[in-house]
Formats: structure tokens, sequence, C-alpha cells
């Protein structure tokens, strides 16, 4: 038993170093190598707990996805039940913000390399990006309902923008230029003033 704990754990550890690693040099450049050293492992190591590189890495993503759907939709269950549908909007930034510049190197690691996965690893990535995208056509979508968005406004587009500079933002954002939360708020401004039906 106490074998089976340090056998979990230092699998746990590789994978986390493997997100760490992913995050930073990206599909092509991470190397077996670089993630044992963080690891504090033998590079040989990681094989008996994956059959390859590759499914390493898809399972980064995979976890990565997964840690960014279950963060929106825990902080979008925390809400007040007559919260707006702009507000359930607002939340959703601030969690997705969240969970991938601070809370999750797996989320920014799935973000980041989304882009760079070989064909068959994309294929079962996008079944964790469709289910993501639905939670946030959701969102829209009752907004278009409530009369909360601007007529002249693509309901669609709108998403695809908003999650499109959720996910840049990464690749911008420096904790020494200003804290998250002033992010989160400018995020959410824009957002609001450019979904919103004029009052």
């Amino acid at each position: 038993m106490p074998r089976e704990r340090k056998s979990a754990r230092t699998r746990e550890r590789i994978l986390a170093a493997a997100a760490q690693v992913l995050s930073r040099k990206g599909w092509a450049g991470t190397r077996l190598a670089d993630i044992a050293e963080v690891a504090a492992v033998q590079a040989p190591a990681v094989y008996y707990y994956w059959p390859s590189r590759e499914d390493l890495l898809a399972e980064v993503v995979v976890t990565g996805q997964q840690a960014t759907l279950e963060h929106v939709v825990a902080s979008l269950e925390a809400l007040p039940a007559d919260a707006s549908a702009l507000d359930r909007i607002d939340g959703a930034i601030a969690a997705h913000l969240e969970v991938v510049l601070r809370r999750s190197e797996f989320s920014l690691a799935a973000i980041r390399n989304a882009a760079q996965l070989p064909a068959d690893i994309r294929e079962r990535q996008l079944v964790g990006q469709r289910e993501y995208a639905d939670v946030w056509r959701r969102l829209v979508e009752d907004a278009v309902a409530a009369g909360e968005l601007t007529a002249d406004v693509d309901a669609r587009a709108a998403r695809m923008l908003v999650l499109g500079a959720l996910n840049w933002a990464p690749e911008w954002w420096n904790p020494e230029r200003g804290p998250l939360e002033d992010v989160v708020a400018t995020t959410q401004h824009v957002v609001r003033r450019g979904l919103a039906t004029p009052r």
C-alpha cells in the first residue's frame, strides 16, 4: 500500500511537471528530459506510467480542459439564483481568467497548445473543447432570451470573440504590470459594454 501511494505521487509529480514544461515550451519543444528534470526523476521512469511522450502530454491537455470546465461551471453554480444573464457572463469571465492565469498550469498548457496538437490528439481535445463551448453558448443564448444582449450583435460571433480574447490573455498578461483582478474587471467592463442592450 505505501508503495502504491508513492507510485501515485510520483505519477502526479511527473504529470504536473509535464504541464509546467508544456505550458512554457509548447508541444514541439517539450522533451521528456525536461519533464524528468522538473519532476526529479530519471527520464525512463516516465515510461512506467505512460507508453509515450504523446500520451503523457495528451493527458495534460485533457486534464487542463477539464479543470477549466469544472472551475467555470462551479463558479456559475455558486452565483445567486437571481443573477442576470450578463452577471453570469461576468462570472464566467472571472472564473476562466482565474483558472488559466492563476490556478492551473494544466489549463494554461491546454489553451496554449490547442493549435499545435497532432491530429489524433486534436480529435480527443475537440470533445472537451465543444463541451466548454456549449457552456458559453448557453450563457449567450440566455442573454438573448432575457433581452440583455443588444439586437445588433451576432450572438455566435460575440461568443467566439469573447472566448478568443480570454484564451489570448496568457500571451500578454504579466502580473508584474498589474493584478489579475484589474484584468478581470476590465474584461468584464469591455464585454458588458459591447453586449448589453442600451438602457
